[in-house]
């Protein structure tokens, strides 16, 4: 057999796993790489690793490495393989293609188009017939990598992605790929601990996917057994004998494996989910191996028969939509029911948001780095012994705020009482300079927000490190001041950055000339999710504001955001600056700000979509504070549904303006699928354009950091790129406050 260059894609993180992946198929001379490794093999090897890498993305069969200083360089290095060695001309194909630090051709699409022409024209200069484009399962998918100057062409293998094992249903969206979830298996040590019959529990399982891949690693179950497509299937050199026999012996392992599972089970408190995993169970032939239940956490309890073996969840972790309080306490009885129930068993869980480990109560090892599609994680790995147990330290924003104040404030947002300065700071060196700075940025700040007809403006944004809060000012009625300390990170003592908190609140009042009772204090932590729209008070305490004309009513004590986003200023003005006449649409609606500049700014017709009756409400009486000509209607329903099922319309309803704000990641309970932002934008924003007039314009918004729009996959669209003009003067010392982009329909 030929020997061929090789390369194995893998998600960030987990390179170390799939090179040990490769060395156990006895494949030699690995070089692993960043997000991959590179090695060489004959078709068997290849094959050999699509069928039972468990970490890996794909198999890529590299036909040639060339130079690309233009563009006909792509189109001739290309052409220099004789395809009619891989494919007919009746046969199918796709193109992939991918760039970085390319100076000639960094826009993918365009990079796609000029391969799939020189395939295209150098069949149908041959046979006078060229190949068919099938994105879905073509008889090869070609993969060209740009790196600078220097360009890969390869055969994918794999087809599309090696963690698609074939047991999920495709309708189901999953929070957890199938080969980070083996990665966190493999991470854990599962495969030894299932040796010795230790059990696997996962106690919030949502789909199944974390005991699927247990059972598929105890059980020598190659993850690729169930796939019926793979990239090599259609492909003119595919040795089907081959693949047969690694198929069969794959097989025969399996059989013997599942004669000899331990215990794997799962527990998760939504019927509907727990009848979807049992479906996946039932299409991985793995029914009456794994036994799945409705229970509670805080129920979880290991059965006399089980062996001690690991207790492994992805659990909600700082992402989510949900009661940030109640995310906490579950963790809290997570930590409990591992302390009193699993004492000897081994327990691991993914999280993002560190402090939500604390709450466990546990003493982990060193956490290890994964990534879950394109958010950071960390793996938490615990010996369940007293040894490791521990009180957690104060970390809700109840329990820090009442370690600043004395007696306690009794939510974690509310006004600074005089209970703050019963034990007034003596203002020390570090107080001054706080002061000095606010007194300079209210000089500064004020007399352009008062040029500018500007009400609520942010005045100091964690413009010194060890005084890390935002202060915005809010004046209507009185005055009003909202501050936000930024979490101090864990290596901060947590002493220290209480008595600096006190110090601030007691210059802040001072400083902006304002009573005690009117500046209100909140704990943010760090926000990649919608937790600001989740309820903290119950006081219906409300104040109305003006900004360019508009009355907004705003809360500062029932909810982590007060009801307006005061860096979305410039956009919620250009909205009102061309709206007259106009048909307006805002999705992610929050408190209808943006409907009510459209309204006051002449429009037509608005249509405001949020999935909460409560800020539906508050927008409505948003609207009812304004005088305006248009017609306007308020749908309460999930914005992703809502406008998915309008785009699908023959006639869709036609909008001049839209607004789209999205959150950056939600599993909320009342949505049907989870949303991330990086992954979804692409349908989300195709959608919003079905909905947009010829000559309309659709306003799309993000806050996460770490935002990348695919311009390529929305090529057939105008797209500008306004950030800079929509982040105003208060936010410039922090140009990611938000994304912005105008996008048009092309002529």
């Amino acid at each position: 057999m030929s020997t061929y260059s090789l390369f194995a894609t893998t998600p960030k993180a987990m390179e170390t796993l799939l090179s040990s992946e490769l060395q156990n198929l006895g494949i030699e001379n690995i070089k692993a790489t960043v997000a991959g490794a590179a090695f060489q093999g004959d078709l068997e090897t290849a094959y050999r690793a699509c069928l039972w890498s468990r970490t890996a993305n794909r198999i890529l069969l590299v036909l040639s490495t060339f130079t690309v200083k233009s563009q006909d360089d792509l189109y001739r290095g290309v052409q220099q393989i004789n395809w009619f060695e891989h494919i007919n001309p009746e046969d199918s194909f796709a193109v992939s293609f991918s760039a970085k630090n390319s100076e000639v051709i960094n826009n993918t699409h365009f990079g796609a188009l000029k391969v799939k022409d020189a395939v295209v024209d150098q069949m149908r200069a041959a046979f006078n017939r060229r190949p068919s484009i099938n994105t879905e399962q073509p008889s090869i998918r070609i993969n060209v990598h740009l790196q600078g100057e220097t360009a890969q062409l390869s055969l994918d293998l794999s087809g599309e992605s090696l963690h698609r094992r074939g047991y999920r249903d495709v309708n189901i969206k999953a929070p957890m790929k199938e080969n980070l979830a083996a990665a966190m298996l493999l991470r854990c040590g599962w495969a030894d601990i299932a040796k010795r019959g230790g059990t696997l529990l996962d106690p919030m399982c949502g789909s199944g996917t974390l005991l699927l891949e247990g059972a598929m690693i105890a059980a020598d179950y190659a993850p690729g057994l169930l796939r019926d497509y793979f990239g090599f299937i259609g492909w003119k050199q595919h040795d089907a004998e081959c693949w047969q026999k690694l198929r069969s012996e794959a097989t025969l392992r399996k059989n013997r494996g599942l004669s000899n599972l331990p215990d794997i089970v799962g527990f998760d408190q939504d019927r509907h989910t727990v009848n979807t995993a049992r479906a996946h169970v039932i299409n991985a032939g793995l029914q009456n191996k794994i036994h799945i239940e409705r229970r509670d956490i805080q129920d979880a309890a290991p059965a006399e028969s089980w062996q001690a073996g690991l207790v492994v969840c992805n659990p909600p972790y700082g992402e989510r939509l949900g009661d940030e309080a109640e995310t906490a306490e579950l963790y809290k009885k997570f930590g409990n029911t591992l302390k009193t129930k699993f004492q000897g068993w081994q327990a691991a869980l993914i999280i993002s948001n560190p402090e939500l480990g604390f709450r466990l109560g546990i003493r982990s090892q060193k956490p290890i780095t994964l990534f879950n599609g394109a958010l950071e994680c960390k793996l938490l790995r615990l010996h369940i012994e007293e040894s490791a147990f521990f009180i957690p330290k104060a970390t809700t924003p109840e329990e820090r705020i009442a370690q600043v104040t004395a007696p306690p404030i009794e939510a974690n947002v509310g006004w600074v009482s005089d209970s703050v300065t019963q034990q007034e700071p003596t203002q020390n060196t570090g107080a001054v300079m706080f002061a000095n700075r606010l007194q300079k940025n209210l000089k500064t700040l004020g007399r352009w927000a008062k040029q500018n007809a500007i009400t609520c403006y942010r005045v100091y944004d964690a413009d010194l490190p060890e005084y890390a809060v935002a202060i915005d000012i809010y004046q209507g009625e009185q005055t009003w001041v909202n501050v936000q300390e930024y979490e101090p990170p864990k290596s901060i003592d947590q002493h220290k950055a209480n008595q600096r908190l006190a110090e601030l609140l007691a210059e802040i009042p001072r400083v902006l000339g304002v009573s005690r009772d009117n500046v209100f204090l909140k704990i943010r932590r760090k926000q990649k999710s919608t937790d600001q729209y989740e309820k903290h008070g119950e006081t219906g305490h409300f104040h109305t504001i003006i900004e360019s004309g508009c009355d907004l009513l705003v809360n500062f004590e029932d909810y982590l955001d007060t009801g307006l986003f005061l860096d979305h200023r410039p956009i919620r003005q250009r909205i009102q600056d061309h709206a007259r006449g106009k048909r307006f649409l805002n999705l992610f609606a929050y408190t209808g700000s943006a409907t009510v500049h459209a309204a006051v700014g002449g429009a037509s017709f608005t249509t405001t979509v949020d999935m909460s009756n409560t800020y539906l409400n508050w927008a409505k009486k948003n609207l009812a504070l304004n005088p305006n000509q248009g017609e306007h209607e308020f749908i309460q329903a999930d914005c992703l549904d809502w406008l998915s099922n309008e785009a699908k319309q023959t006639e869709p309803r036609l909008y001049d303006i839209i607004f789209l704000d999205p959150p950056t990641f939600s599993n909320s309970k009342r949505m049907d699928e989870v949303f991330d932002i990086q992954l979804d934008h692409i349908q989300l924003i195709n959608n919003a354009v079905r909905l947009l007039a010829n000559d309309g314009v659709l306003y799309f918004s993000t806050n996460f950091r770490r935002f990348k729009i695919d311009l390529a996959a929305l090529a057939d669209l105008h797209i500008n790129d306004i950030t800079a003009a929509t982040i105003p003067k208060d936010f410039a010392r922090n140009p990611k406050i938000h994304y912005c982009w105008s996008i048009k329909k092309n002529a």
